[in-house]
């Protein structure tokens, strides 16, 4: 094992080469003149699962390609599915990169470029740990499975469908997903729970078209009106969501939960210093912490109707629309949610005023078992590789990927992130710090020894 990580860090600087030349290629699944980008950044991770030892192909889909690699050593070994994608969010607004997003530039110990740890940083750390056993060794002490997509950033529907197929291809005992983050600067984590989401769109429609409001205001329903009033109500003065039976399926956290987000530390004023806000806000009786990690929410993404434009203009507008997201925690189901959330709207949509509720995603929250030996061998891996043991935390946010393998392969998912929430990630200047990222594929090199304890 020494070997292995000796080599590695003695290979960092050739390893940062190689992930600049991932990072390079603009996959943005999202726009479609990048299509042939996309491709070829396929292509460039087959070349590079080749070059780690594994066995690689390409399989096309109705959208972006999956590249998908293995290394089977032993059917009596642990088997291990590796996720990741290889597309990334578009670059805009690009005036607020320093440097273009497309061009890695390495500053104060941080590579800078699209994609840095949302994922092409993050799961590359994978690939070069496999190639390192393998090179120096032989042979992994597990097996191996690799699978990376391009439709991460879109939604897309391909990799389930994939999953459905492919079942006795990707037949694995655990999964792992480095696709997270750390808990604070110098602060490892696996992720064990993450929430899930439902997304819905209201519009209402009024009068056929806008309507003078001094000739026609006070006779008839204004849809902006009604809309900011249904909206209002859906969360009371006390943070909680005024839905009913929003709260019947939720699973409180448990004594050792609320024991263990009360050892994280975290500060008030350093939360509300970096997201730009004087108060905090939310669900009485939790914590800043537990709420935006473990509390289900409602939240109003966006609303927009009538004339936005500069100086007045006085109208009824014909229409208004409204995005809203659920995040659900165990054991809320989607559906259900979906359900209660039109019906209560559509109960207080007035007279005059045409409704109609447009459903789109959603997926379930996930909780990994805290007793578990996968997440045990995990512990040690990291700890191993970052000099102090990970804390186990939840996510605020969804990976539908986690979901769709409990319920179509029935593993579970280790989620490892090197990264940091403050990489911004989606956001211009996105990058990965590059301590992290050697961290990272020195923490995957210790995991693949650490999970072939386990036991089948």
């Amino acid at each position: 094992m020494q070997n292995i990580l000796d080599h590695l860090k003695s290979s960092q600087d050739t390893a940062l080469g190689e992930l600049c030349d991932f990072l390079r290629i603009p996959s943005i699944s999202a726009d479609s003149k990048y299509a042939g980008d996309m491709h070829r950044c396929a292509d460039w991770v087959m070349a590079s699962m080749k070059d780690a030892g594994l066995k690689a192909q390409i399989f096309p889909t109705k959208g972006h390609p999956i590249v998908y690699g293995e290394r089977i050593q032993d059917p009596k070994l642990p088997t291990i599915l590796v996720y990741g994608h290889y597309d990334v969010q578009p670059p805009d607004p690009l005036d607020l990169w320093t440097t273009p997003p497309f061009e890695p530039q390495v500053r104060d110990g941080k590579l800078f470029a699209r994609g840095a740890t949302d994922d092409k940083g993050q799961l590359f750390t994978h690939l070069k740990s496999i190639a390192a056993w393998v090179k120096l060794n032989g042979q992994l002490p597990v097996n191996v499975k690799v699978l990376i997509e391009g439709e991460e950033e879109v939604g897309g529907v391909n990799l389930d469908h994939f999953l459905e197929t492919h079942g006795d291809l990707l037949k694995a005992d655990v999964a792992v997903v480095s696709d997270t983050s750390q808990y604070g600067d110098g602060i490892p984590a696996i992720t064990c729970g993450l929430r899930g989401i439902v997304a819905a769109e209201i519009r209402l429609k009024g009068p056929s078209k806008d309507l003078h409001s001094g000739i026609y205001g006070g006779s008839i329903a204004n849809p902006v009106n009604a809309l900011a009033k249904m909206c209002g109500k859906l969360i009371g003065d006390d943070g909680r969501v005024q839905i009913p039976g929003f709260y019947d399926d939720v699973l409180e956290l448990s004594a050792l939960e609320h024991e263990q987000y009360a050892q994280l530390p975290f500060s008030e004023s350093h939360f509300l210093n970096e997201v730009g806000s004087s108060a905090t806000f939310g669900e009485t009786g939790y914590t800043t912490l537990q709420r935006r990690t473990a509390r289900p929410t409602c939240d109003i993404n966006g609303i927009f109707g009538g004339y936005t434009g500069e100086g007045p203009k006085t109208i009824i507008p014909s229409k208004a629309i409204a995005k809203i997201t659920c995040r659900l925690v165990p054991v809320m189901k989607p559906t259900k949610v979906l359900d209660a959330l039109e019906a209560f709207l559509r109960s207080h949509c007035p007279p005059g005023i045409e409704f109609e509720f447009k459903r789109f995603h959603g997926c379930e929250a996930f909780v990994f078992d805290p007793t578990s030996e996968w997440l045990a061998a995990a512990r040690k891996a990291v700890e191993t590789a970052f000099g102090q043991p990970p804390v186990l935390v939840r996510e605020g946010g969804s990976i539908p990927v986690v979901l769709s393998f409990k319920q179509i392969l029935g593993i579970d998912t280790l989620l490892l992130g090197w990264g940091r929430n403050s990489d911004n990630l989606h956001s211009p200047d996105e990058h990965i710090h590059v301590q992290d990222f050697h961290r990272g594929t020195l923490a995957s090199a210790c995991l693949w020894a650490e999970l072939a304890k386990v036991v089948k």
